[in-house]
């Protein structure tokens, strides 16, 4: 390797990308036309996509595992980008490895996670409805402040998840494996489920995090409290 024309991964740009010798790992190519470039075996693992028109670019054999795209990213017509190992809306990530991964703010509709390690994962403020979650492993994941809409969780393991914020409507918990430490603090659109979760087990309900300080039992009779006082206003 020639030290001298060599190019760290995460700060190559477009303009100097052609070629299987692309190596563009976590680099930012978001809000990008990249014309007709030929991107063949490219490693474009980590690779912010978001916003970004590849709809001419030659994608055959190229690494996009962990390559975040939005709605608005455009892909070749015949690239099956939602099984490339790519995260974005739609995306089929079943039993993908996603442990302590940054997703803060990551756009997740109806995408496909079940089975998925997702363990210390950050996921603050990312979209998540619809997303499939049964048998997902989120134990001290960060989920504050996250869209949950009719997030199917399934028998997932929340053990120490931080779901402090998040917007929990319409959203399946009855089955879940675990809560234990889970701080659901400031959550919304649980109304429906609250007596059913503090129905399980003292084991998960009295389960100290150390990082919110509080209890899941806390976290949820709060979010009781607050509703009754609602009521009677």
């Amino acid at each position: 390797m020639d030290l001298r024309n060599w190019t760290a991964p995460e700060t190559q740009t477009p303009e100097n990308a052609q070629g299987s010798a692309v190596d563009a790992r976590g680099s930012d190519w978001s809000q990008q036309d990249l014309g007709e470039r030929d991107l063949s075996g490219a490693l474009l693992c980590r690779c912010n996509l978001r916003g970004s028109d590849l709809s001419q670019c030659k994608l055959e054999g190229a690494d996009l595992r962990l390559a975040v795209y939005d709605s608005s990213t455009k892909f070749p017509e015949n690239f099956d980008h939602q099984n490339s190992g790519a995260v974005g809306p739609g995306a089929k990530l079943n039993g993908a490895f996603l442990n302590n991964a940054d997703l803060r703010g990551v756009d997740l509709r109806k995408a496909v996670l079940m089975g998925a390690y997702l363990s210390g994962t950050d996921l603050s403020g990312a979209i998540l409805d619809g997303t499939a979650m049964a048998g997902a492993d989120l134990r001290h994941a960060n989920l504050r402040g996250a869209m949950c809409r009719g997030t199917r969780f399934g028998t997932s393991q929340l053990d120490m998840a931080d779901f402090r914020g998040a917007d929990l409507e319409a959203a399946a918990l009855d089955c879940v494996e675990s809560i234990r430490g889970a701080d659901f603090s400031l959550c919304r659109g649980l109304d429906q489920q609250l007596d059913t979760l503090l129905n399980r087990e003292a084991l998960e309900l009295d389960q100290w995090n150390p990082l919110t300080r509080s209890s899941t039992r806390t976290s949820l009779e709060s979010l009781k409290a607050k509703n009754g006082s609602g009521n009677q206003n």
